[in-house]
């Protein structure tokens, strides 16, 4: 440490601080530094280390104070510089990492800076398969992401509010409530203070298998005086150059199809095939989200003003996947000093969050997933009236008297007046 204070004096640039931001499968290292940085950087084994050389830089941090206890970036530390005027600084890693580095200029609150990300080379965690997702009577998966993290903090609002805090605060609200409700399961995108890449984000909800995606944030204006709520959905044109740039990756057809993939695959006609195929699913996904928007808007307008009383159609980052039903919430200005401090307030991010899961858990009680417990339990129900039989009813709902059994796990063919029935799927 002596060596880098002494070279304090002629170094051309500053490391200020060093921020760990660790996430489940990455861990992001950001230097803050007073110029644009000079650096190259080299891998070590056993132990497993990332070591980064800053050329002509010096600094005063006490390394000993930064917390760096992630599952990949064990701590941070300096060591021995190879030349005079080089600050050398050592990442201890618990297994190898692949390294991407690259410099940020000014952006408030930020100054120049130096990103480190290591991602981690296992291989990820199986992805839900559309056969495993196609179970009987599953639970419908909502994919909850809030918005920015870590390096990013989105919004400041009066009273150094940041968007990414109540986003989080606000989705795991809305996960808890999605989790208490039997037939449902929420996945968080993103479960603490780190950074996602908007690409990756809905690749979390497609590896997930989600039947919806809902992204939380919080609007900001230039002047403080706008405030409300809105809900956003994929624009057309959007929905249209995100197709067309999948069908130039024919390897995503596999992940993008499903098993339709297979059926197509190595014909001439796979391209034109895959093409429809996703067309179909993108209008599909875009009436659903359209559905979800239009009952979250409804819900929302009775614990908050409404910034736009109707579902916006933009080219948003994070709605950028057609083929899953995906909408932005922003659940308030954060850049009106009144808004950002109810936003901050934890009963009203809590209206919030039920509002959202109210709005998303009418639609798909309206409109259930075959396959899955809401639709289950939204089957036809015929009720007995006199004169009628169980053969009398099979013929109305042309089905066999013995499904009709089975699924009221009847042991005759009586029946008595005023008794419900449950009408067998897929009649």
């Amino acid at each position: 440490m002596m060596m880098t204070l002494s070279g304090t004096a002629w170094a051309a640039n500053q490391l200020k601080s060093v921020r760990v931001w660790p996430s489940p499968d990455s861990t992001r290292i950001v230097f803050d530094m007073a110029e644009q940085p000079s650096y190259s950087h080299f891998s070590l084994t056993n132990p497993n280390r990332l070591v980064i050389d800053l050329k002509s830089t010096a600094t005063k941090i006490d390394f000993s104070s930064i917390k760096a206890d992630g599952k990949l970036v064990t701590k941070v530390r300096t060591s021995s510089a190879p030349e005079k005027g080089t600050l050398r600084v050592v990442l201890e890693l618990t297994r190898p990492v692949k390294p991407v580095l690259f410099p940020l200029s000014p952006t408030k609150p930020y100054g120049n800076r130096l990103v480190i990300d290591a991602f981690d080379t296992r291989e990820p965690a199986k992805a839900v398969t559309a056969e495993e997702k196609a179970g009987k009577n599953r639970d419908i998966i909502i994919a909850v992401d809030a918005g920015h993290g870590g390096e990013d903090p989105g919004s400041i609002g009066p009273g150094k509010r940041y968007e990414k805090k109540i986003t989080l605060e606000v989705s795991k609200r809305l996960a808890r409530y999605i989790d208490s409700q039997k037939g449902m399961k929420a996945i968080m995108v993103r479960t603490g203070d780190y950074y996602l890449h908007p690409n990756k984000r809905s690749d979390v909800a497609r590896e997930k298998q989600a039947d919806l995606l809902i992204s939380i944030h919080a609007d900001a204006f230039t002047s403080p005086k706008p405030r409300g709520g809105s809900v956003w959905v994929l624009s057309m044109r959007r929905a249209n150059s995100e197709i067309g740039r999948w069908m130039e990756q024919t390897e995503r057809h596999s992940e993008l199809l499903g098993g339709a993939a297979e059926v197509i695959e190595n014909t001439n006609s796979e391209k034109f095939v895959a093409r429809a195929l996703l067309d179909m699913s993108m209008d599909r996904s875009m009436v659903e989200s359209q559905a979800v928007a239009e009952r979250v808007v409804k819900e929302m307008t009775k614990v908050t003003k409404m910034h736009k009383r109707k579902p916006v159609a933009a080219s948003l980052a994070v709605l950028k996947s057609p083929d899953i039903p995906s909408i932005l919430v922003e659940i308030g200005f954060i850049s009106n000093p009144t808004e950002a401090k109810l936003l901050s307030t934890a009963s009203h991010q809590d209206k919030l969050a039920r509002a959202i899961f109210r709005g998303t858990a009418d639609y798909f009680k309206a409109v259930p997933p075959s396959g899955t417990y809401f639709a289950a339990q939204s089957a036809e129900r015929h009720t007995v009236k006199s004169g009628e039989s169980l053969s009398v009813i099979a013929s109305r709902y042309n089905v066999s008297v013995r499904d009709l059994k089975n699924t009221n796990n009847l042991k005759s063919d009586v029946v008595r007046i005023g008794q419900v029935l449950k009408i067998p799927s897929g009649s």
